[in-house]
């Protein structure tokens, strides 16, 4: 995550599901406020404001899709809904009632990370495109994808140049392997970034092992400062 946290409302009736998902997102760079049922939900809802609820859909009195169902009259609040239930038209009930994805229990913790990231981004504002970014005598150019040394263009590969866009139009900002991954960098392999990143830099750096422009930030992931 970068920049402020998202904050995110955790609705699961389990305490002790509940609190380790708190800890655990807040490990992963969230803010998380937690309740019990849907009123407290509610409770919650009325005087802050969520980037992204996590909700579970088996909860006493009202149910999660109830609650999706009623909150989609008046908000657009990204909602990622948790459940036991794993059939095909559970899935759909869900998502009709207005969810944006759907997990099904038991899940792996950094699957709903991923998840809720790639939802963040879906609802975030696209940042516009630089025309140009300089990165010494490299010029790239993101609405076209290609890079440039003076009048030489340089082949990249789909996955570079999709790469290369992404952190371009965040420039300065720490993205992680798995930010790069769920953005569809690496066919969701966190780990084959580095390859790409590896691979990059021997095209944009004037010395790739001591990279100036496509730098790692330690335990963290990788950063552009382009010219």
């Amino acid at each position: 995550m970068t920049g402020d946290p998202a904050h995110v409302l955790v609705v699961d009736d389990d305490a002790r599901l509940r609190e380790l998902l708190r800890r655990y997102l807040t490990e992963h760079g969230f803010r998380v406020t937690a309740a019990a049922d849907t009123r407290e939900a509610r409770l919650r809802l009325a005087d802050l404001a969520f980037d992204l609820i996590v909700l579970d859909v088996m909860l006493p009195e009202e149910s999660g899709l109830e609650l999706t169902h009623d909150l989609r009259r008046s908000s657009q609040v990204p909602i990622l809904l948790l459940t036991a239930m794993g059939e095909v038209d559970d899935r759909i009930r869900g998502l009709e009632s207005g969810a944006d994805d759907y997990l099904t229990k038991p899940f792996e913790p950094r699957e709903l990370v991923l998840r809720m990231r790639t939802i963040l981004k879906r609802a975030a504002p696209l940042p516009a495109k630089p025309a140009v970014v300089r990165l010494g005598d490299v010029v790239f150019e993101p609405g076209r994808q290609a890079l440039r040394r003076g009048e030489t263009l340089i082949h990249l590969t789909q996955a570079e140049a999709a790469l290369l866009t992404v952190l371009a139009e965040r420039p300065g900002v720490t993205l992680t392997r798995d930010d790069l991954s769920a953005a569809g960098i690496a066919a969701s392999q966190a780990r084959t970034v580095d390859v790409q990143v590896t691979r990059l830099r021997r095209k944009i750096e004037p010395d790739p092992k001591f990279p100036r422009y496509l730098q790692t930030v330690r335990g963290k992931g990788y950063v552009l400062q382009p010219d």
